[in-house]
């Protein structure tokens, strides 16, 4: 079994879904700069799991 996302972190992330369908893509390194530049998370590690997340929803929507 898999590691489960806390709630906030989805939140945030399907929230910038939402507000910006078109910027995010199934590149993590470039989800986590997009996700910094459109928050004010200021945290590395929620950040990258924020990324990380997004990267994984954009990529089973493609499927």
């Amino acid at each position: 079994m898999g590691r489960i996302k806390q709630t906030y972190l989805k939140r945030v992330a399907e929230k910038l879904l939402r507000e910006y369908p078109d910027v995010f893509t199934a590149d993590f390194q470039d989800n986590k700069r997009k996700v910094a530049s459109h928050t004010d998370i200021t945290s590395k590690s929620i950040r990258n799991k924020i990324a990380g997340y997004i990267t994984r929803v954009v990529k089973h929507k493609k499927d």
